[in-house]
């Protein structure tokens, strides 16, 4: 079984900062690309970065390029989102997810979600 465990939401404000962690857990988990996702109330959920496991090539949607970094930690099996320059708009719950090279093309694991609230 593998689950994928999300931390570091809260409430910043607008212009500030957090970074998000996504640790994997699972015996046989493996990798192959790993994403954050986002749903703000009313709205669809969105695809926000994503980060290819063993090259750590990175992917971003628009409206967070320049802003967000995602990264990895093979060895801690987790992956991090630092969020900077921070607005209102990025408010969501932010949520993790995993796919494996059985399946590369899906994201067959996800997280819980995380909260992130931006004050203006």
């Amino acid at each position: 079984q593998v689950q994928l465990v999300e931390s570091g939401g809260g409430l910043v404000q607008a212009g500030g900062s957090l970074r998000l962690s996504c640790a994997a857990s699972g015996r046989t988990f493996s990798a192959y690309r790993m994403g954050w996702f986002r749903q703000a109330p009313g709205k669809e959920r969105d695809f926000v970065a994503a980060i290819r496991w063993s090259s750590g090539d990175t992917f971003y949607a628009g409206s967070v390029k320049g802003r967000f970094a995602i990264s990895r930690d093979i060895a801690k099996n987790t992956m991090y989102l630092q969020m900077n320059s921070l607005m209102p708009e990025d408010t969501a719950v932010y949520y993790c997810a995993a796919a494996t090279a059985v399946t590369p093309a899906q994201y067959t694991y996800w997280g819980q979600g995380t909260q992130v609230t931006v004050s203006s």
